[in-house]
C-alpha cells in the first residue's frame, strides 16, 4: 500500500476516531431539579401565535403548518412589533439566571441532585401509612 500503511492500521485509526472524546455507553444523567432554560423571543411569540392560529384554523392538526406560518409572520414583523416579546424573553432570562444561581449554590453546598428530596418523600409517605393504620 502507498504511504507504508496496512489495512489493519487504517481501520484501527477509524475506530479510535469514532470513540474519541467519550466512552461508549456512558451518558450523563440530567438532573430533574435543574431549572429549564428560558424561551427565546420567538418562542414567547409562538405561545401567543398558536392560540390565534388555532382559533382561526380549528381543523388544522399539523404542527409544521403552525411553525411555518409563525416563522413567516415573525420574519415580516418589525423590531417595534417584536419588542414586547423580546422584553418578556429578557425578563424570563433574568428569572432563570436567578434560579440557576440558587440551584448552583445548593449544589455547591452539598445537596446532590435531589437525593435528600427523595428521602424526605419516603419518610413522609412512611409516616402517613403509620397514621392510617392507627
Amino acid at each position: 500500500m502507498k504511504g507504508g500503511e496496512s489495512k489493519a492500521e487504517s481501520t484501527s485509526t477509524d475506530q479510535r476516531l469514532k470513540t474519541r472524546g467519550r466512552k461508549p455507553g456512558k451518558k450523563t444523567k440530567k438532573d430533574p431539579n435543574q431549572p429549564k432554560r428560558p424561551p427565546s423571543a420567538f418562542f414567547v411569540f409562538l405561545e401567543d401565535f398558536r392560540k390565534e392560529f388555532n382559533t382561526a384554523n380549528p381543523n388544522n392538526k399539523s404542527v409544521a403548518t403552525v411553525g411555518k406560518a409563525a416563522g413567516a409572520r415573525w420574519k415580516s414583523m418589525t423590531e417595534e412589533d417584536k419588542a414586547p416579546y423580546v422584553a418578556k424573553a429578557e425578563s424570563r432570562k433574568t428569572e432563570y439566571l436567578k434560579t440557576m444561581q440558587q440551584y448552583n449554590m445548593k449544589l455547591a453546598s452539598g445537596t446532590n441532585r435531589g437525593e435528600e428530596d427523595d428521602k424526605s418523600e419516603v419518610d413522609e409517605a412512611g409516616s402517613e401509612e403509620e397514621e392510617d393504620d392507627d
